[in-house]
């Protein structure tokens, strides 16, 4: 563990009127304490958990590799203040790390791989293969093997958007194999399930009037998944004049369509 806490200095905001001051729980949570080597953050779209990760990663000093804002309808002089109002207790000495961006991987990985050219010993730091003769999937797993085997402190920005369930499975395992090592803290804001049920992982939901710590079946993401299945499974389950009924209105309703 490298930083076990971070404040939100709240009541030094500069605006309530611009983005990310005016995200509601970024305004009403004051701390979140960090007791496990990986934790997550899971929550609505525009709940504030990219944005908090984020800044988080800017108060460590770790580089933020982002593409440039070319629209002056994206001007916006507190984006990336955040930073300037939040904590990051450390338990010793500040550690290296990344930010890992779904969105920009692509670019990074161009990036890498111009690098690796000019000097091959660079591929070990990402699998030992050119990540743009991968698929986008297989290249992030090639990458997230490789980069994060090193002592650091390393947050992740939904790295499950290129990846096949089968491979977010190979990522958790991935994630258990580095942090049995002692080694590596992870901080991640997610949307997947799978990757949620990480083992001894602490999880933070950004869903409520503030955010706090809850157990992985609370998540609105496993609720969601687990009514989505138990309505297959019931569904599956009625009884054949009702499989019978709904085929013959499907069927109309195709025919219809058809038709028109």
């Amino acid at each position: 563990m490298y930083i076990d806490q971070v404040r939100l200095l709240t009541d030094h905001y500069p605006t309530d009127a611009y983005y990310p001051f005016d995200v509601p729980v970024l305004r009403t949570t004051r701390a979140l304490p960090l007791r496990r080597p990986v934790t997550f953050f899971v929550g609505e779209n525009g709940s504030g958990k990219s944005t908090l990760l984020e800044a988080i990663t800017r108060k460590c000093g770790i580089h933020v590799w982002d593409q440039p804002k070319r629209h002056r309808a994206h001007e916006n002089p507190f984006e990336t203040r955040l930073a300037d109002f939040i904590q990051v207790v450390w338990t010793d000495e500040p550690v290296p790390g990344s930010l890992f961006r779904a969105e920009t991987f692509y670019q990074l990985a161009d990036f890498l791989d111009d690098v690796a050219i000019a000097d091959p010993g660079r591929l070990k730091y990402h699998g030992g293969r050119i990540l743009n003769t991968l698929s986008h999937g297989e290249g992030m797993l090639s990458y997230f093997a490789a980069r994060f085997d090193r002592k650091g402190l390393y947050f992740l920005d939904e790295p499950e958007a290129a990846l096949s369930p089968a491979s977010e499975v190979k990522f958790l395992k991935v994630l258990q194999d580095l942090t049995q090592r002692q080694q590596t803290q992870f901080i991640i804001a997610t949307h997947s399930p799978i990757l949620l049920s990480l083992p001894g992982a602490q999880i933070y939901s950004f869903d409520g009037p503030y955010v706090q710590e809850v157990a992985y079946e609370e998540t609105e993401h496993y609720r969601v998944y687990e009514a989505f299945f138990a309505d297959r499974v019931a569904a599956s389950e009625q009884r054949p004049a009702d499989r019978q009924r709904s085929s013959q209105v499907v069927n109309a309703r195709s025919a219809r369509f058809s038709i028109a």
